[in-house]
């Protein structure tokens, strides 16, 4: 396996996937949020889309096993392996500006949406559109009638989760920086970030 790569607290960053490559991100502190974004090579316009995930697995969750579409209804990604509790958000827009100012934050905060607008401008795709993440680790819970609870991220140090590229994507991280309420512990880290080398034998 190649060596770790740092993704450092509240920062993001765009890595290119070919067809096959697989990325493990791991909750290297544990109790962290990983905003996560896929956007098709060959055109932008295709992207990984909770809505279109959720009615072709028709679950709220992905699983070990399970592939992540697009907003065109194509697999763009599959989650091959995940150590952690299991716990991923599908449903939470990505903190920007306006979500801190109405938390009560007045001055500027480090956020997702920016990150993954950073990142991909880094490697020169520069987009305005901010698609709903696959909020890696996020516990966000629901009852009966519909009411949610953000709560601490359960992942434990070390605990990972496997991507794998099904088509070219350039597949964006955001160590997400939200320390108002609980879902990093209040308490915002840097993740890492591993290739895994085709012969690796993946072990859970």
């Amino acid at each position: 396996m190649s060596s770790s790569i740092r993704i450092a607290a509240r920062t993001g960053t765009a890595i290119e996937l070919q067809a096959g490559d697989r990325l493990r991100i791991i909750n290297t502190h544990g109790g962290q949020v990983v905003d996560t974004w896929a956007f098709a090579i060959q055109d932008l316009n295709e992207h990984l889309s909770m809505e279109h995930t959720r009615a072709a697995l028709e679950r709220l969750v992905p699983r070990a096993g399970d592939s992540l579409f697009s907003n065109r209804r194509q697999p763009l990604l599959r989650m091959t392996e995940d150590t952690s509790p299991g716990n991923h958000d599908t449903l939470i827009a990505a903190c920007d500006p306006e979500r801190y100012r109405s938390l009560g934050v007045t001055s500027e905060h480090a956020n997702c949406a920016d990150n993954m607008r950073t990142a991909l401008a880094t490697v020169g795709k520069p987009s305005c559109f901010v698609p709903t993440p696959l909020n890696l680790f996020m516990h966000v819970t629901w009852d009966q009638r519909g009411e949610l609870t953000w709560r601490p991220a359960p992942a434990c140090p070390a605990d990972a989760v496997t991507l794998e590229a099904l088509q070219p994507v350039w597949l964006v991280l955001s160590a997400c920086p939200m320390d108002v309420n609980a879902i990093n512990g209040h308490n915002p880290q840097g993740v890492d970030i591993q290739r895994v080398l085709p012969a690796e034998k993946l072990t859970g």
